[in-house]
């Protein structure tokens, strides 16, 4: 299969969904956040980082969940070109996990 590359919004996408991410977490270690999410550490921070700029959403939605994150909100906020809204956090409580 081969994989076409990403177009420049793809991955200034990546970059917002990155930024948010790390805001997100605060002082959380990034290790115990993988770990909640059950995700790598390695794939959290290259996330963090932009470098996969087009993550799978289980892997979004999970670290979300973890982060209180509402998935609407995130979406909102990546996509929009200035990226100035904060997102909101859901009414989950950050033990609790999507049922699927």
């Amino acid at each position: 299969m081969v994989r076409l590359p990403l177009t420049r919004a793809e991955v200034e996408r990546g970059q917002r969904l990155g930024a948010l991410l790390r805001r997100a977490r605060g002082e959380t270690s990034m290790l115990s956040t993988a770990l909640d999410a059950g995700v790598s550490p390695e794939t959290l921070r290259k996330i963090e980082s932009g470098r996969v700029a087009t993550p799978a959403f289980p892997t979004i939605a999970a670290i979300a969940d973890v982060l209180g994150l509402s998935l609407d909100a995130l979406w909102a906020e990546i996509n929009q070109s200035d990226g100035g809204v904060e997102p909101a956090r859901s009414d989950r409580h950050a033990g609790e996990r999507l049922v699927s």
